[in-house]
């Protein structure tokens, strides 16, 4: 009976303890997983982005370093780029972590090998699905050779159906129905794409204003305002689903800031437009901002983690000892297949430059000159020595072309692109090729649909010159570095003090004296332009003798509007003849030859091509162009606003004499 008692008391207890133990364990596991668990089960993701390319193919600063075995210091070129990702898709997939590719526009313009893109091709976007891109964006010089030739390069690159390899998107950009960017779907505002592990990332492209306002002539495109457009895109991007959102904007740091101030819900944003290598995000109201320099010279990586809690994201890279930028130098060595496909739109250019060039040049890489010291167009806002010599090669190769006299030249540091970098290897030692002198000047299109600003020659009489001349010193003043303006043929005096005389109240409006220049000499002599005094002649205000001035067909359509916003300052275009030429009807300016627009890059390549042979057997570029020449000079004078205050003090003074002397009197009296 115990035996059974005791039985019957086992049956109860140890289904019990049982049971307990059991919980227990589950408990247990429960609490160690957690404990194990990445924090918050945060999603872990790598963002790599580029932006600012600027059809910069090849490795560069300058081309001619480049070796394919030796140790050089050429930077970029998307064959390294393309070993670069693979290495770190290749590491990430084994750690069983995503990686997003990210492009934040102005993949075209400036380079040789965007003047492909008239012609047909598609190399900049073919060479980025062949990376594995997921999605790019549309920047301002997307649009140098207008929407129309836009859309052809898009389709060209295989849109609309490439969005399922690469998306192109364009979230505050608007066209017409009718517009083949919009009738054929070549770029899309929003897109979610769901990693392996189950993130889902929303992804939308803005260009911002300041990028907007250095577009070339885009109609009928027009852009909505970035913020409100940005608002709604986050709006659209969660309620379709998406965890996580990231703007990729071509604005530049300073408007991604105020982006990320004013609208709420952007995890990340990966921008553009300023060119600025930012070695660490900016972080801002919870916004990591992101930013890959130019041309190719790093790659950005973010290393992040998502918290779909929270709906916040953690930098990672300074856990795991990974740096924001990596240098795509030599020691990333080129992909072999994208390579390939480089050395095939290589051999169109080369077809290419010699028809444009008459067979002087055959390869985008050929020597034009030589030089033991760099050109550089710095420091900002200054005449520089690249400026001089770009505006001389305006100035005297179409003065030869035209077969009569080019009195000056202007050319805007916006259209010029950077500094002359001779060769600095044994194989290249003080070389300067075909694309590293080109690339410097190669924007814009003409009217015949082929790369590159056609010249101009416009004629002004000496008043409308001087007239000129105080906009260039207004701009110096009021605008950014993009404005300024060098110049070829005559040189200048000024006071940066008297170009505006006081700024408005309320509406930030500056009132231009016009009355900043205090003297503008002509260059009188045969050649480059010297420093000879004998051989320069003054320009008086009201001087009615017309002079050729020499520049491009996109900056010679902005001289009537000076008039429209300061009828003081008015120019009226003119030929030859003197009679006037109506803005649109700038096509009877540009200059041909044999029947072909001559282009900025072609005088300044055929100028270079024309210095003086040296002992090397080489064109030597002249040593005058080493360092600047004295054409813009700043003198120091009475400011205009001094005078009426002048004036005003000494008319008090006066009052103040007679009141106290008439006292005087009285008392005398």
């Amino acid at each position: 009976m115990n035996c059974l008692f005791g039985a019957s008391i086992r049956h109860k207890v140890f289904p019990s303890f049982a049971c307990f133990l059991l919980v227990g364990t589950f408990v247990f596991f429960i609490l160690t997983t957690v404990a194990n668990a990445a924090p918050e089960d945060e999603f872990y993701l790598t963002i790599l982005h580029t932006n600012d390319e600027h059809g910069a193919l090849i490795p560069h600063s300058p081309a001619v370093d480049f070796h394919p075995e030796r140790e050089n210091p050429t930077l970029g070129g998307y064959g390294r780029l393309a070993t670069a990702v693979d290495q770190i898709r290749s590491r990430k997939d084994t750690a069983g972590e995503t990686v997003l590719l990210l492009n934040a526009g102005d993949y075209i313009g400036g380079s040789p090998y965007s003047w492909l893109v008239p012609e047909g091709f598609a190399p900049e976007l073919k060479l980025k699905q062949r990376i594995g891109y997921d999605a790019v964006i549309i920047g301002n010089h997307e649009y140098d050779y207008g929407p129309d030739i836009l859309a052809d390069y898009l389709k060209k690159a295989g849109y609309p159906a490439a969005h399922e390899q690469t998306v192109v998107l364009a979230s505050n950009t608007t066209a017409p129905s009718e517009h083949p960017l919009v009738r054929e779907g070549l770029y899309k505002e929003s897109h979610i794409i769901e990693l392996d592990n189950g993130l889902k990332v929303g992804l939308f492209g803005l260009i911002g204003k300041d990028a907007v306002s250095v577009t070339a002539p885009h109609d009928p495109v027009e852009f909505t305002d970035q913020h409100e457009a940005a608002r709604e895109m986050v709006d659209r991007l969660q309620q379709q689903g998406a965890q996580m959102i990231v703007a990729i904007t071509h604005s530049g740091v300073d408007e991604d800031r105020d982006l990320a101030k004013d609208v709420s819900g952007i995890n990340v944003i990966v921008g553009g437009h300023c060119h600025t290598a930012l070695y660490e995000p900016v972080i801002e109201n919870g916004t990591v901002i992101v930013q890959a320099d130019s041309l190719l010279r790093y790659l950005g990586q973010l290393e992040l983690a998502f918290n779909p809690s929270t709906g916040e994201v953690r930098v990672r890279n300074d856990e795991n000892n990974e740096p924001y930028l990596l240098s795509l130098d030599y020691s990333y060595p080129l992909d072999p297949d994208v390579d390939s496909l480089i050395e095939q739109y290589t051999a169109e250019l080369n077809t290419l430059i010699a028809k444009k060039t008459d067979g002087l040049f055959q390869h985008v890489l050929d020597t034009v000159a030589i030089a033991d010291f760099e050109i550089p167009n710095y420091p900002p806002q200054q005449e520089s020595p690249f400026g001089n010599f770009v505006t001389d090669a305006m100035r005297l190769v179409t003065w030869e072309k035209i077969g009569h006299r080019a009195d000056f030249a202007v050319q805007a540091n916006g259209t010029i692109r950077g500094s002359v970098n001779p060769g600095t290897m044994p194989h290249a030692l003080g070389k300067i090729s075909v694309y590293d002198l080109a690339k410097l000047i190669g924007l814009g299109i003409g009217p015949d649909g082929s790369a590159g600003y056609p010249i101009v020659a416009v004629y002004l009489t000496g008043e409308e010159v001087y007239r000129f001349i105080e906009v260039a010193a207004l701009f110096s003043e009021m605008m950014t570095d993009t404005y300024y303006l060098q110049f070829s043929g005559l040189r200048y005096e000024y006071n940066p003090q008297n170009a505006v005389l006081f700024t408005i109240p309320f509406i930030d409006q500056p009132l231009p004296t016009t009355r900043a220049v205090t003297s503008v000499e002509r260059y009188a002599g045969e050649g480059r332009q010297g420093d000879d005094d004998e051989l320069y002649v003054p320009i008086k205000r009201g001087d009615d003798d017309l002079y050729c001035l020499i520049t491009d067909s996109y900056h010679v359509s902005f001289l009537p509007m000076i008039g429209e916003l300061l009828p003081q300052l008015e120019i009226i275009l003119k030929d030859r003849d003197g009679n006037p030429v109506d803005v649109d009807e700038v096509d009877k300016l540009i200059v041909r030859v044999n029947d072909e627009e001559l282009k900025v890059w072609a005088t300044i390549l055929e100028y270079a091509a024309n210095q003086p042979v040296g002992d090397s057997g080489l064109p030597e570029v002249d040593p005058y162009y080493a360092t600047t020449a004295g054409r813009i000079n700043t003198t120091w004078t009475i400011p205009l606003i001094a005078w009426p205050i002048l004036i005003l003090v000494v008319l008090m003074a006066a009052i103040v004499f007679f009141v106290r002397r008439r006292k005087m009197r009285r008392k005398a009296g």
